[in-house]
């Protein structure tokens, strides 16, 4: 086996999720995923094309309904961007996968924004680049970027920038500000930028319902690649379904990828993915505003709670908090599970920096779970 892969850490949410393993009286919030099932319309979509019998290979880059599909809707939010830009992958983790590998060669310099969800640093580091981190900072449990270290540490030796925002796990969101300087530094430098923006319907900031993207101040021919999935604001995790918006140069590298990793995305998958787009306006809206709800149930429950920091995130699903008092949040969570019933993913998962934060995944279709999540919270805190 390579020693990159030997080397690459298991995942610590599943191993907190491993203990819990069995036990249904478990208020389980370690997942990034709603427990909400994907829309009706949605699922009848993909049943329609099945019971059509369309199960057979599609496009390398996917079909060409959807990637039009796509197009429009990004056209809607962002500049106008051609579906020839479009390539839909399986998955929003394909997606990624599939940008660095056409982007990093063994022993490239990548830089990433973290703390953030560790397969975006973990991507680079299996194809042999060496991978530094640019950390977030913290402030009265509100995480805010060093926009002076990122732009010391993206040198003209970075091949790539990984920047994931709103982010996952600490809802911190770049400003247009911010995202313009980065751009900038980064065409000076000739690092490629690599922003997940999975997330960015799941803002709940005035006033258009969608976080600053890349997208808005770009041009087609930046190094610039821009991954998303439906798994977020469609409720389609399970669906594993994504695609990237691409500079025009990059299209066929990518298509020739796809053919060597996945082949294609499903066909029936794509179909439901249509229906999900043309059924946006009555899906995402209500998605959004339930995730509002949430996290203005939790976060001002958390933030009464002794030595707890927490700030709302403006964009995303969780609540990042940490516990004075506490050191090695992996042995932390591992604590509420069996101690409290609690499921909660550790911040270590995220970064070393993240060490003593937990993460509250806050996408629960009933709020009342996660008033009950907090009250078992404070009861195990009474206790120690």
């Amino acid at each position: 086996m390579r020693e990159a892969i030997h080397n690459l850490e298991a995942s610590k949410i599943r191993e907190v999720a491993n203990a819990g393993l069995g036990r249904d009286d478990v208020l389980a919030f370690w997942f990034g995923e709603s427990d909400e099932v994907t829309p009706e319309v949605i699922r009848q979509a993909a049943i329609d094309s099945l019971q059509r019998g369309e199960t057979f290979y599609a496009h390398n880059l996917g079909l060409p309904e959807l990637r039009e599909a796509i197009a429009g809707y990004t056209s809607k939010l962002h500049p106008k961007v051609d579906a020839s830009r479009i390539a839909v992958t399986s998955g929003g983790v394909s997606a990624l996968m599939l940008a660095v590998q056409a982007l990093v060669d063994a022993g490239d310099e990548v830089v990433a924004v973290t703390p953030v969800w560790p397969n975006l640093t973990a991507q680079p580091a299996i194809l042999g680049a060496v991978v530094r981190t640019v950390s977030l900072v913290p402030a009265d449990g509100q995480w805010t970027l060093d926009l002076a270290a990122l732009r010391k540490a993206v040198t003209p030796k970075t091949k790539l920038l990984i920047v994931n925002a709103p982010n996952n796990p600490t809802g911190w969101t770049m400003t247009r500000e911010e995202q313009q300087a980065v751009l900038d530094h980064c065409r000076e430098t000739g690092t490629w930028i690599l922003a997940d923006e999975v997330y960015e319907r799941l803002y709940f900031e005035p006033p258009n319902g969608c976080a600053p993207s890349f997208l808005d101040i770009s041009r087609p021919d930046d190094r610039l690649v821009v991954t998303h999935s439906f798994s977020k604001s469609f409720l389609m995790t399970g669906w594993r379904l994504g695609w990237l918006v691409l500079p025009p140069a990059l299209v066929e590298g990518i298509g020739k990828l796809i053919e060597f990793n996945t082949s294609c995305a499903s066909v029936f998958t794509q179909r439901a993915a249509v229906a999900a787009i043309e059924h946006t306006a009555e899906i995402t809206p209500r998605v959004v505003a339930h995730l509002k709800q949430c996290r203005d149930t939790l976060v001002p429950l958390l933030e009464a709670l002794p030595g707890v920091q927490v700030a709302p995130a403006k964009g995303g699903m969780y609540a990042f908090f940490r516990l004075e008092g506490f050191g090695d949040s992996l042995e932390l969570a591992k604590r509420l599970v069996v101690e409290a019933g609690l499921g909660l993913a550790p911040g270590n998962a995220f970064a070393p920096e993240a060490q003593g934060w937990l993460r509250w995944c806050f996408a629960s279709k009933d709020p009342q779970r996660l008033v009950q999540g907090v009250e078992r919270l404070k009861t195990w805190l009474s206790r120690q």
